[in-house]
């Protein structure tokens, strides 16, 4: 393919915004954008010098005529927007969640398939240096064979962020869509992609948050935080969704005899006293990664038993985008994987809706919270 591909974005916050930048920065051309709000989207069309706007999707796919949509709306928005991308022939690029349920995802995964279009799943902070760091180290059996992991996270969220999709499963909110996603991602990617089995635990421990009106970007929802909680005239909305989880899984690796362990024990209210961190074990050693999509730095657990921070190899600094924030490097490193791909170039197995879509079978199955064994009788 001889042309810049054709992108037309759905979604005009945080998400949509990120995806335009990380599409042309690939080289791709963005045709147009589709949002809700036409004051905002008009704004954002304006600012990012895209030429077509429209409230419209079916429409925009009719007149933009794409090669790629890019979905960064929220999850329970996908649905209908990727099932008309697909009957256009679109590829499509999708943020997580694939949608806010299980049944849909698989859908949509079986659909692309059918169509056969090309599809990209965005859990993409499998792409951060040090995870890639840690995969190179444990596949050339730095940790012997890998044992078992743990990814501890406490991101101490405002209570009173105001309501929104965060908040409603049915709009594909809730911790598990909007961090285990990445976590098992980041897992999968270093240890093995066969996940064998799984349990969890979840918990809503937030209850309700205020509704306020005029929030259209995800990244500066606190600012639209109420100064006066005890107003009565605020408007309270109820929280369906986990704000907690603790999620156990075994996956198979191809260095290991065993199954794998891994625990995913995520807070999204409570605080930090510690650094947020992942850690893989194995039979000889250990990794270390700070931070809790793994930021780095990285240490390895050496031969004088003590922790040693290692440098971040040069090619794989080199071959990370070098644009501000995590999230927007992980977006550009699947983006060129991505566009490879559809143009027929060699490229980097990605994830795709197959993961997407069993990434959201499994989340159903986490909440359904059925996994515990009561013990009173015993007592």
């Amino acid at each position: 393919m001889d042309r810049k591909l054709k992108v037309l974005i759905s979604g005009t916050g945080f998400a949509g915004q990120g995806h335009a930048d990380a599409f042309r920065a690939e080289g791709s051309e963005i045709v147009g954008i589709v949002g809700r709000t036409p004051n905002v989207l008009t704004e954002v069309a304006k600012k990012m010098s895209i030429p077509y706007s429209s409230t419209n999707w079916e429409q925009a796919l009719t007149d933009c005529q794409p090669d790629i949509v890019s979905i960064g709306t929220p999850g329970g928005a996908h649905y209908d927007t990727i099932t008309k991308a697909i009957s256009h022939g679109c590829h499509v690029f999708c943020d997580k969640p694939l949608t806010d349920s299980a049944d849909s995802a698989v859908e949509l995964y079986e659909l692309a398939k059918q169509k056969n279009v090309k599809t990209a799943f965005a859990s993409s902070f499998r792409y951060m240096p040090h995870v890639q760091h840690a995969k190179r180290l444990i596949a050339s059996g730095a940790i012997g064979e890998p044992a078992e992991a743990e990814f501890i996270s406490h991101f101490n969220l405002e209570r009173d962020i105001p309501f929104g999709w965060s908040h409603r499963k049915e709009d594909g909110g809730g911790r598990l869509n909007n961090n285990f996603t990445h976590m098992l991602s980041i897992a999968t990617s270093v240890i093995g992609e066969k996940i064998l089995s799984i349990s969890g635990e979840v918990r809503d421990d937030l209850g309700k948050a205020p509704i306020v009106k005029g929030v259209h970007n995800f990244k500066t929802r606190r600012k639209h935080i109420p100064k006066d909680l005890n107003d009565p005239s605020l408007r309270w909305g109820e929280s369906n969704v986990e704000w907690s989880y603790t999620v156990l899984a075994q996956l198979e690796s191809s260095i290991a005899t065993k199954p794998v362990s891994i625990l995913f024990k995520h807070g999204g209210l409570n605080p930090r006293f510690n650094e947020d961190h992942i850690v893989f074990y194995g039979t000889k050693g250990a990794i270390y990664i700070k931070g809790h999509y793994g930021s780095g730095p990285l240490y390895t657990w050496d031969d004088n038993k003590e922790w040693k921070e290692l440098p971040l190899p040069k090619d794989i600094a080199e071959n990370h985008p070098k644009v501000d924030g995590d999230t927007e490097c992980n977006w550009q490193c699947l983006v060129r994987e991505f566009a490879k791909d559809i143009k027929g170039e060699p490229f980097t197995p990605y994830q795709t809706f197959k993961e997407g879509s069993l990434y959201q079978q499994l989340i159903d199955i986490i909440r359904k919270n059925d996994s515990w064994t009561d013990v009173l009788h015993l007592q």
